[in-house]
């Protein structure tokens, strides 16, 4: 078997080698930012004895982000410099199966936070949205559970296609039944591809409805402000908070257009576009992480005490 595998050796192209470079600043950048989080609530978790719904969201989420910009680099690195890897060893595989769970707890973590800052901020007079207005914070451990084995099942998913993957390709170069091998291998390609496609797609439409609903309950409590002469700075905090639901929509749609496109290109070799993806891909959970920082008044007194810390021993020397 092992005389029907390809050649191991490294095969970078120019576009591959940027990518490297790119992905590695963002991943490194983007685990530090998550890194700081983290550590910011695990400090408060051991004063406090305690953290809030809010916390606990923002900490898993904080931890999948970091693993996820772990695994997605190093498959990358691999997937890039040896490709030939994937037809060899069961390493691709494991860190596939990885990098998935953490992006399926990454994605569906994230529709938490969104549904959470929904229910707490937005104001509608609903009954079933005042029931769970008041139940949110016993819903948000069990949520948090789900999210985790959603996130499990299709990690175990992804292994179980590569490895499936592997095994045909293996056994189709070595004898050379094709048509047998290509069927059953296009059979479970569409299975996987309709369950990874249902999963990204649920949390992206809990993202589209809690964000539109708490837009519109912002928008029309600005009305009601400015009909009513009361601006000020309870009014900027509206505005601000509907920049920042508005600007995480928008990289949260990106990102899912993105993920899509990874499943279309899956069985695609490098090119251009796959390249830009994986980029777009690993700047997102740095990136948005940043935003939630400067969003959260704990987080952000936080870093700006690290950095006017960093800052005065940079002038010192």
């Amino acid at each position: 078997m092992e005389a029907c595998l390809p050649p191991q050796k490294s095969n970078v192209t120019a576009h591959g080698a940027s990518t490297v470079a790119i992905i590695t600043l963002e991943a490194f950048a983007g685990m530090w930012i998550n890194a700081f989080i983290v550590c910011v609530l695990c400090i408060a978790w051991v004063q406090k004895k305690t953290l809030n719904s809010n916390e606990k969201i923002l900490l898993l989420l904080g931890c999948s982000r970091i693993c996820l910009l772990c695994f997605a680099w190093v498959s990358q690195v691999i997937s890039i410099i040896y490709p030939n890897y994937i037809y060899v060893y069961s390493i691709l595989q494991l860190l596939a199966s990885f990098a998935s769970f953490s992006n399926y707890s990454n994605l569906w973590v994230s529709a938490c936070l969104c549904g959470f800052y929904c229910l707490k901020i937005a104001n509608f007079r609903s009954s079933f949205f005042i029931y769970l207005k008041v139940k949110v914070d016993r819903m948000v451990p069990w949520l948090l559970l789900g999210s985790e084995i959603v996130a499990l099942a299709m990690g175990i998913v992804v292994y179980d296609f590569h490895e499936t993957l592997l095994r045909n390709n293996i056994t189709a170069t070595c004898h050379g039944n094709f048509w047998e091998v290509t069927s059953r291998k296009d059979k479970h390609l569409l299975i996987s591809c309709f369950l990874s496609g249902l999963v990204f797609a649920l949390p992206f439409l809990a993202v589209i409805f809690s964000a539109l609903f708490l837009l519109f309950s912002l928008w029309r409590h600005k009305r009601t402000m400015q009909s009513s002469f009361m601006k000020d700075l309870s009014m900027e905090a509206h505005i601000r908070a509907m920049k920042s639901v508005l600007s995480f929509l928008v990289m949260y749609s990106i990102n899912f257009v993105c993920l899509v496109l990874t499943i279309i290109y899956a069985m695609t070799k490098e090119n251009i576009m796959t390249l830009l993806i994986s980029i777009y891909l690993c700047a997102f959970p740095g990136v948005h992480s940043l935003i939630l920082i400067f969003s959260n008044p704990k987080l952000e007194k936080a870093m700006l005490k690290i950095l006017s810390y960093v800052k005065c021993e940079l002038f010192m020397k």
